[in-house]
């Protein structure tokens, strides 16, 4: 059997180590200029221009803006004597953030010309992924690695090179990337109904980054409130350690004794928090009991009155703040380390708390929560189209109805494509064919074998009236009336294929039970009374009637020819014959 081929190197053939993985929720970016004229001195100090022209950017962009756990970052890197920019970002339950940075990535290559850009994550090229009703049937994931490309604000393809070219059924290397980009630009696929697709969600930019955000007035300690006004972006940590706590990060909020809380909630205050949608959604929607110190000061603190949701959301604030700071595992996180250094400014005189009427003067904003809000009804009608135009309830915000219109209108479009077939196999990479032919041999198997039972099963008609006999106590069927048999089955057949057609098959079944129940009845078989002979009719056998008198009643069969119905009357012989043919002619029927 041969051993599929792939790029990996085993020890003694040059091995440079095992593939890379991404985490799941992380993306990963990298810009390269490609400049066959230029050093790499020079190439490096492009380099510092666009991520320096990066940080300008995102210090205008994203004055306010909060990320959901990673921000994104460029670092000059060098790999195999080659230097580019690179930059990682965990995203965490975030995907706007993802398109925020296709976003910023986009603007830098409209900046910089000569600047061409990757961006991948867990999925891989994602980008595809968004395109995926408009791409041609040659670019699956198996081959798109290193072929997606952003310039010059374009989505560029690296294509194929024939259909029967090796090199259009695999993966492209790096450097046979460069090479072409390099070498053959004019030959890039761009097409604009697959940027449209893959760009799709930059069309609410730069708008979107203040819409990604909620306002919302919590009621928190002062000495947080002063935290939270020198960096809005703390908030994220804190929701994200209250949002994946376990049993150990709740223990320390267990004590009743507030002194012990880094937060304490004896000197609280209404201020106005800022929040990721997600992280806002993430806190709104956990239960979770007051911790003890909080339940003391709600009781003590008369202004919490009226005040539940503002008081419930700052609670859950505040403890997330101290499973973020108590937690040995995030000693050395950025964030923890600046907190740490404002608390301990406080502690030591260098800072002060702020005054109400400083907080007073801070902005009071309370964003509506309409986004969070879900009408169910509105929901199906956006699903199947009939909802009316000028019905402005829906479910969820704008954004949320577009994106759902969107993604019907593709699923709509999937089912309405007939154009696939058997020539489209011929596209497909090596790995695909070979799949899809065992799976084809498998499924053509199946067919045979299904066919081949079916052409086997036959009814034995003969078979199933000796058992009927049998069962009615009925003498075998003798020579003669076989023939007989013979003979009406013949017109039986043509009849009732001349009739099936015509019947409905339910209750052609319904009848045909019916009839049989009838035929049964009148011939006694379903009456209990009306049981055959064991031996002889004259050999007796105790009765099942139970003991009357001491003794045992003693009952004979009647004689053959004389069996008894159910009111004790005799039954003649010809009582029991039943007309086979109509019984052969309603399972005929069944057959048809």
């Amino acid at each position: 059997m041969d051993i599929p081929k792939d790029d990996f190197k085993w020890f003694g053939e040059g091995f440079d180590g095992f593939p890379k993985v991404l985490p799941d929720d992380c993306t990963q970016y990298m810009l390269y200029i490609l400049d066959a004229t230029a050093s790499d001195f020079q190439i490096r100090e492009l380099l510092r221009k666009v991520q320096t022209a990066a940080t300008a950017l995102c210090r205008t962009l994203l004055k306010e803006f909060i990320w959901q756990r990673d921000n994104f970052n460029l670092e000059l890197v060098q790999n195999h004597g080659l230097s580019f920019l690179q930059g990682r970002t965990n995203f965490g339950d975030s995907v706007e953030d993802e398109w925020l940075i296709v976003y910023l990535l986009r603007e830098l290559s409209r900046q910089f010309p000569l600047t061409w850009i990757r961006i991948v994550d867990s999925d891989g090229e994602f980008l595809l992924v968004e395109a995926a009703d408009t791409l041609p049937r040659w670019l699956n994931p198996e081959i798109a690695e290193n072929r997606v490309w952003i310039n010059k604000g374009r989505l560029l393809i690296i294509p194929g090179q024939g259909k029967t070219s090796a090199a259009h059924k695999r993966s492209l290397k790096l450097d046979d990337a460069f090479d072409f980009i390099q070498h053959r630009e004019s030959d890039l696929l761009h097409t604009l109904s697959i940027e449209s697709e893959a760009f799709y969600r930059l069309q609410k930019y730069p708008q979107q980054i203040q819409n990604s955000l909620h306002r919302a007035i919590v009621t928190i300690p002062r000495k947080l409130a002063h935290v939270l006004h020198e960096n809005a972006a703390y908030i994220s940590p804190a929701v994200e350690a209250f949002y994946l706590r376990d049993p150990i990060a709740v223990r320390p909020l267990q004590a009743k004794n507030p002194s012990k809380l880094l937060f304490p909630p004896d000197d609280l205050v209404a201020v106005s928090v800022k929040f990721t949608r997600v992280g806002y959604a993430q806190l709104k929607g956990q239960d979770f009991q007051n911790p003890p110190a909080w339940v003391a000061s709600a009781a003590e603190d008369p202004r919490s009155i009226g005040h539940a949701e503002s008081e419930a959301m700052g609670m859950k604030v505040t403890c997330g703040f101290e499973m973020l700071m108590g937690d040995p595992q995030n000693i050395d996180k950025q964030s923890v380390r600046e907190i740490q250094l404002l608390l301990e400014d406080l502690e030591a005189g260098d800072d002060h708390l702020p005054s109400d009427e400083t907080i007073s003067m801070w902005p009071q904003t309370q964003d509506n929560e309409s986004w969070l809000d879900i009408n169910f009804d509105d929901f199906e009608k956006e699903l199947s189209g009939t909802r009316h135009p000028t019905h402005r309830s829906g479910f969820g915000d704008k954004e949320a109805q577009d994106n759902l219109k969107r993604l019907v209108s593709r699923f709509e479009n999937f089912l309405n494509n007939d154009e696939g077939g058997a020539q489209d196999a011929e596209y497909l990479d090596d790995m695909d064919n070979d799949n899809d032919s065992d799976i084809a041999n498998e499924s053509a198997s199946i067919d045979s074998e299904g066919e081949g039972d079916e052409q086997t099963i036959d009814f034995n008609e003969e078979r199933f009236d000796s058992l009927m006999r049998d069962m009615m106590g009925l003498p075998p069927m003798t020579a003669p009336e076989k023939a007989m048999e013979s003979d009406g089955k013949i017109d039986s057949d043509v009849t009732s294929q001349q009739e099936g057609k015509c019947v409905d098959e339910d209750t052609d079944i319904r009848k045909v039970m019916q009839d049989m129940e009838n035929e049964l009845r009148d011939a006694g078989a379903l009456s209990l009374a009306a049981l055959p002979p064991v031996e002889s009719h004259d050999k007796t056998i105790l009765s099942s009637q139970p003991v009357a008198n001491g003794k045992a009643a003693n009952q004979k069969f009647p004689p053959a020819g004389k069996v008894s119905s159910e009111d004790g009357s005799p039954i003649d012989d010809s009582e029991l014959d039943i007309d086979f043919d109509r019984a052969k002619e309603l399972l005929a029927r069944l057959d048809v």
